[in-house]
């Protein structure tokens, strides 16, 4: 099987494939939605509790766990106008649906991202 990226931008496909296959997902469906500061701030204050705008925003919908259908990764939603990379800000959200989290983990989903913006021959932030 493979993931289907349908509801994601053409041009952004290439990142959440390398990102989905670095997290070992094969399969599943996930939609990405570029919108404004607007938008990005009311999600990141109804859904966060933070009042201010943001770059990216993810909303995982399955867990890993065995489901009756086809797997639900969720929705990534991401703001250009606060985004430095939009490639690093679509793996990241990726990176996130699959259930990675820089903020518990050890290094561990920021090394992969790291390794994705490599393989897709970005340069690595900072």
């Amino acid at each position: 099987m493979s993931a289907d990226l349908d509801d994601v931008p053409v041009e952004l496909r290439p990142a959440v494939a390398a990102a989905l296959d670095a997290a070992g997902v094969t399969d599943g469906h996930l939609s990405l939605e570029l919108v404004d500061t607007d938008r990005i701030h009311e999600l990141n204050r109804d859904h966060r509790g933070k009042d201010e705008p943001t770059d990216v925003l993810s909303f995982p919908i399955d867990g890993t766990g065995p489901n009756a259908g086809p797997r639900e990764l969720g929705d990534i939603v991401i703001c250009p106008e606060h985004t430095a990379d939009l490639t690093e800000a679509v793996v990241h959200g990726t990176l996130h649906l699959c259930g990675h989290d820089h903020e518990t983990d050890d290094g561990e989903m920021l090394a992969l991202q790291a390794r994705v913006m490599a393989a897709l021959g970005e340069a690595a932030p900072g």
